[in-house]
């Protein structure tokens, strides 16, 4: 494990936070969050961010870290797993019915897939958070799924964090149509290959750093590509006590807001 000591050594680094639980909660910035990024930054270290969610539009995400924190992100910074499923589907050519928010269904038609309603013709389904979600468009996802459509889903998370508890994420959903088709969904969001193919595509640095407060999907990301692992205690998890050892975080902290101090970023970006 690399730990504090790696994290605060000398060398630029790339670091790649999570958003809900890590940059904000609901609609809410984690205090510090914006000065700790900006300081990052000017430290000369390279800051990508990585989301599961697939709810939102890309340009809505950059706006939101703007609006939520202060913080301007960089071109190209943002990665969500609606992307990472988008780049994947647009390469096999499918008519995909999708059971998931409008902003994945335009991401999707956007990159040059046929989007249905029309679940008989869907060739593919593609599952993510869905706000709306009715037993009429999950029954219409099944269908596809045990007709033979290819099965996709943008993550399992299981739930996202509110400041008044644990909401069911798009892994209740692909869960629901997993255990009705009898069929498991190839997953794009972390910590699976999709993204972490595309987020690897855009690091510039030899030393990575993921930020996140969910183990099983963003310290599992940088454990499965050997990136430094950083819990935050501000979202889902509220304790690295009882993580099996792969997922153990080599740096826990209590917020973002922290992590510049235990870098000692300066302004000449030395970063010792």
């Amino acid at each position: 494990m690399k730990g504090v000591r790696a994290l605060a050594s000398g060398g630029l680094k790339t670091f790649v936070f999570d958003l809900d639980g890590v940059i904000w909660v609901d609609r809410n910035g984690v205090p510090g969050a914006g000065p700790a990024l900006t300081a990052l930054r000017a430290a000369g270290h390279q800051i990508l961010f990585a989301s599961n969610n697939s709810a939102r539009a890309l340009a809505t995400v950059y706006a939101n870290i703007e609006r939520r924190t202060g913080y301007v992100p960089d071109p190209d910074s943002v990665i969500t797993s609606a992307l990472a499923a988008t780049r994947l589907v647009s390469k096999t050519g499918a008519t995909c019915y999708v059971l998931g928010s409008q902003p994945l269904s335009d991401a999707l038609a956007a990159a040059g897939v046929t989007v249905t309603d029309d679940h008989t013709a869907a060739t593919a389904v593609v599952v993510g958070l869905d706000r709306d979600l009715s037993y009429e468009r999950l029954t219409r996802a099944v269908l596809a799924v045990r007709a033979g459509a290819d099965f996709y889903a943008t993550n399992d998370d299981a739930t996202y964090p509110m400041p008044n508890g644990q909401y069911p994420g798009a892994g209740a959903m692909v869960a629901a149509v997993e255990r009705s088709s009898g069929r498991r969904a190839i997953v794009c969001g972390k910590p699976h290959e999709p993204i972490r193919d595309l987020v690897a595509s855009r690091v510039e640095r030899d030393d990575v750093w993921v930020v996140g407060d969910r183990p099983e999907t963003d310290l599992a990301l940088a454990a499965s590509a050997g990136w430094g692992k950083i819990l935050t205690l501000t979202g889902v998890t509220d304790t690295p006590a009882g993580l099996p050892a792969h997922l153990r975080p080599d740096v826990t902290i209590g917020s973002i807001a922290e992590l510049p101090d235990l870098v000692r970023t300066t302004a000449d970006g030395s970063g010792g």
